[in-house]
């Protein structure tokens, strides 16, 4: 158009800008009439960037004029940073509450209210619960894309039930069964807390398990928001019960220092050799993802809710899309991709193993029971319906919730349960200033 503009009679030029206008608004397609491109940077595995690159290009391109890209970062919070000062960000996935709180204290992320959401229509869709940990000042940057069950128990089912054990129920019922695969000749647990730079978040979530178990979902929230400090006699309680299971001898493979150096996605490996090297692992829904080639659910593993201790909580986390670029096709995006059957057709990818944060998505969605049934658990905690907390290191401030903690963690599995004090002093001494 540039070219008509130089040499046209200004009553072409507003000819070609009101056919351009009324094209914007309402095209022969009912397309979305906004030219370029949308990228979506994100921190995700490269075989789930592709599976959520393969479905918007199969159901959302072919819809609209614009495209969309998603782009797998290593260093994410850095290239947030880079890019958010060069104005070249649409929209990040982010597993931080906090991180998105930060993005919009430093005023470089978009209000949903400002991109002209119906924030009403966004709380029956994902429970005001979730769409509240993107909140500042008011007014809300995150949408939730994507969910996960923490709170997870894995075992090989056909071995566990050839051995005669039961599932438990209750903390002592499950520090039992420990003993019981101790006395048999086997070891109980598979851990594993290496995640390159990232090692140390698999520990914070037993720890963050433990909390919501045995403090309650109150003072877990006070926890997050350091209304308690980290060295809190209820934090030593969690931290406790977590190094029984850590430092009892025989327990875990390897013992509990080697779990610093054994990646998460490798730990629970052992538990389908025959016969199984450990029995149990503590883990998020996604880690069957990284199960061998094989596998059925329901036959080779399965799994239970970590058991009740003096309360019971359902631990989950997730990431929520930040919207730095205030454009109608990021809009239109965003739209388009928090929709049912976006959010069913990237469930039922059983490689990527990813829940809906979107309540209407149902357990049909999902490949096998397993992700269906941490689906209704989810959707329960969601609508309100369960005690639930979202993962407390990823809503602590960055120094903490991604520094200190994960690293005086891997200092505690390496020095003993002696150390746990110095270690939440650390924790403690960590955290900012106000």
């Amino acid at each position: 158009m540039r070219k008509f503009r130089m040499l046209a009679v200004p009553v072409v030029i507003v000819m070609i800008a009101a056919a351009c206008t009324k094209k914007a608004e309402n095209n022969d397609n009912g397309q979305a009439a906004n030219k370029g491109t949308v990228n979506v940077l994100n921190a995700l595995e490269p075989a789930e960037n592709k599976v959520l690159q393969s479905i918007t290009d199969d159901l959302i391109t072919p819809e609209v004029d614009y495209k969309t890209e998603f782009e797998v970062a290593d260093d994410i919070a850095q290239q947030i940073q880079i890019r958010s000062e060069g104005g070249t960000l649409d929209v990040v996935l982010v597993p931080q509450p906090g991180a998105v709180v930060q993005q919009a204290t430093d005023g470089n992320a978009v209000s949903l209210e400002d991109m002209g959401f119906d924030m009403s229509q966004l709380e029956e869709t994902f429970g005001a619960y979730f769409l509240s940990l993107g909140e500042y000042n008011g007014e809300h940057y995150g949408i939730p894309t994507n969910i996960n069950l923490k709170s997870m128990v894995w075992y090989p089912k056909d071995d566990f039930d050839k051995a005669g054990y039961t599932v438990p129920t209750t903390w002592d019922e499950m520090i039992a069964l420990s003993d019981q695969i101790k006395a048999d000749g086997g070891t109980p647990w598979c851990v594993g807390f290496e995640s390159g730079g990232d090692t140390g978040w698999p520990a914070t979530d037993w720890m963050e398990d433990i909390m919501l178990a045995t403090a309650g979902t109150d003072t877990y929230t006070k926890w997050i928001k350091h209304e308690i400090p980290f060295n809190d006699p209820a934090v030593m309680h969690a931290g406790e019960l977590f190094g029984d299971v850590m430092f009892t001898d025989g327990y875990v493979l390897g013992g509990a220092s080697q779990t610093p150096s054994i990646a998460f996605a490798d730990a629970p490996l052992p538990m389908f050799e025959n016969p199984p090297k450990c029995w149990l692992h503590r883990q998020a829904s996604f880690i069957n993802a990284f199960f061998p080639k094989g596998t059925e659910p329901g036959v080779d593993y399965d799994w239970f809710p970590f058991p009740s201790i003096d309360q019971q909580g359902t631990l989950f986390a997730g990431e929520l899309a930040v919207v730095f670029s205030n454009r109608p096709e990021v809009k239109d995006f965003l739209e388009r991709f928090m929709a049912e059957d976006v959010q069913c057709a990237m469930g039922s990818e059983p490689g990527s193993s990813r829940i809906s944060p979107n309540v209407n998505v149902g357990p049909d969605c999902y490949p096998n029971p397993i992700l269906a049934d941490a689906s209704q658990v989810l959707t329960e905690a969601l609508a309100g319906g369960g005690a639930a907390g979202f993962d407390a290191s990823d809503q602590m401030p960055p120094q903490v919730g991604s520094g200190s903690f994960w690293t005086e963690m891997m200092s505690y599995m390496q020095d003993g349960p002696d150390s746990l004090k110095t270690h939440l002093d650390n924790i403690e001494a960590s955290w900012p200033a106000a």
